[in-house]
């Protein structure tokens, strides 16, 4: 039996990224760094407890510029991740289905994502 030299899928290497399978592997990623998030915030709430020098360090981290930094990226995750569900959502009932849908619904998640970070991080910051 001859075995040919070619790959029993397409690589990676041959797609061109598209916005639905990019957001879906961003969807991934915002999962992951919201349990991390999760992990600090978990920190905050134990040095919270431990007491105000404990806590006051632990604020002196976050207030720093790495510390905002990581805290506006978790912000953005989060609503990334909750939008991108909202969306997948309306798939499950059925809507947005169609390529014109699928794409007009991921750039309103990718814009009111950005938005919704400026608008709660333009008040702090």
């Amino acid at each position: 039996m001859a075995t040919d030299q070619r790959p029993l899928s397409p690589h990676l290497q041959i797609y061109r990224p598209q916005l639905t399978s990019v957001l879906s592997i961003t969807h991934r990623i915002s999962g992951v760094v919201l349990s991390a998030g999760l992990v600090v915030m978990v920190g905050w709430l134990l040095a919270l407890a431990a007491g105000p020098e404990a806590y006051a360090a632990f604020n002196g981290v976050l207030a720093s510029v790495p510390g905002i930094i990581l805290m506006v990226a978790w912000t953005l995750a989060l609503f990334y991740h909750l939008l991108n569900g909202i969306r997948h959502l309306l798939w499950d009932a059925g809507w947005l289905l169609d390529l014109r849908g699928a794409y007009a619904s991921g750039w309103v998640v990718v814009v009111a994502s950005l938005i919704l970070t400026l608008a709660l991080w333009g008040g702090v910051l």
